[in-house]
């Protein structure tokens, strides 16, 4: 089912319909603003799906790296030494 959408206008004056719907009804409703999408109300369910999905994302970009700099042979950096570098100041140190 396509996304149902809702000017930022209805949606003020909607909130609670808005959010029935899209709790116990599943829709995805889109909220606009002079014709264009500026956000969306989504399920629980949707939402968690997404951040698990950017989830496995971010721990196979990292898993990649990783593996760059193992293959790279370069010696690691502690992160007071990066901070250094940088001139940057850890809080608690």
């Amino acid at each position: 089912m396509p996304p149902r959408s809702m000017t930022t206008a209805v949606a003020r004056d909607r909130l609670a319909e808005a959010v029935n719907r899209v709790a116990f009804g599943k829709e995805r409703i889109t909220i606009t603003r002079r014709g264009k999408a500026l956000a969306a109300v989504v399920p629980i369910e949707d939402l968690a799906a997404l951040e698990a999905l950017e989830d496995a994302r971010d721990a196979a970009e990292i898993r990649a790296r990783l593996e760059e700099w193992r293959e790279s042979g370069e010696a690691a950096v502690s992160l007071e030494e990066v901070a250094r570098r940088h001139g940057v100041a850890l809080s608690g140190k």
